[in-house]
């Protein structure tokens, strides 16, 4: 994330219908995950945009997925499963009504994107090349955010690029000690245009982590025990643990329930 200060976070909340996608899931352990989740980005002073469950569209919550925002102009995803376009027409909607920012879709009918595969590091974009996510939906991201390199990143494990590296900080990435992860920061290394630090976690759904106006937001001890110690001894910001064992269970992690943005008063034109 940038080093402006984020003022608005967009959540949906969980439908009981989330259970058909993933029968593992405690749908009640979820909403209760979920609530304190909505309770934390307030608590670290965002204005939180909730939508309404809707019964329908079983991944609603996960609304990262569904546009990218950033210098106050929106890119709406072009999802990989199109039974998830009607979560990005409802998003589009509320962007359009509660933000009033300019909204902007890929112009290749061939493009497909969805944001748990775009990293911004506050200096420039990693769009990961996935199930998700393909070349075209990479050149949107760079044709709408000109002004900052975008770089395609080849994620070869069967998650968005997100759940493998997240930004912890001003030029901090944060990745695990896993395989997958190992070879998309390598990846980033060799094609950045600007040099990262690293922080190093154990359990590999550590590593999807959010950075929000100099606070960190990470999964529970009893969920990354060993990270948990690492995070503590590494990182000398305040730091919030949550606990998102259900929904973690069908989604990238912390990041995949919001979208956080900056609303300024003026924006750039498109």
């Amino acid at each position: 994330m940038s080093n402006q200060r984020l003022t608005h976070a967009i959540v949906c909340r969980i439908p009981a219908s989330i259970k058909s996608k993933c029968d593992q899931i405690d749908v009640e352990e979820a909403k209760r995950q979920h609530e304190k989740f909505v309770s934390t980005l307030r608590e670290l002073e965002l204005d939180v945009i909730e939508m309404p469950a809707d019964e329908s569209l079983p991944e609603c919550a996960f609304v990262e997925d569904t546009a990218v925002v950033c210098n106050g102009i929106a890119l709406m995803a072009k999802p990989h499963d199109s039974l998830r376009q009607k979560e990005v027409e409802i998003m589009k909607a509320v962007i359009k009504k509660e933000l009033d920012i300019p909204i902007i879709e890929a112009d290749d009918s061939n493009a497909k994107l969805e944001g748990g595969d775009v990293l911004f590091t506050g200096r420039e974009f990693f769009v990961g090349l996935s199930k998700w996510t393909n070349e075209a939906g990479a050149q949107a991201v760079a044709s709408t955010f000109p002004e900052y390199p975008c770089v395609p990143i080849k994620v070869t494990g069967d998650k968005h690029l997100k759940y493998y590296v997240s930004v912890a900080g001003p030029e901090l990435l944060c990745v695990s000690k896993s395989k997958d992860s190992q070879e998309v920061l390598k990846r980033i290394e060799r094609e950045a245009s600007f040099a990262y630090q690293t922080i190093t976690l154990s359990e590999e759904e550590a590593s999807n982590i959010l950075y929000i106006n100099g606070s960190l937001v990470s999964r529970s001890e009893e969920e990354i025990p060993v990270s948990d110690q690492i995070l503590k001894e590494k990182i000398d910001i305040p730091r919030k643990s949550l606990n998102i064992s259900e929904l973690g269970k069908m989604s990238t992690g912390i990041t995949s329930c919001c979208i956080l943005l900056r609303r300024s008063r003026y924006f750039r034109g498109v």
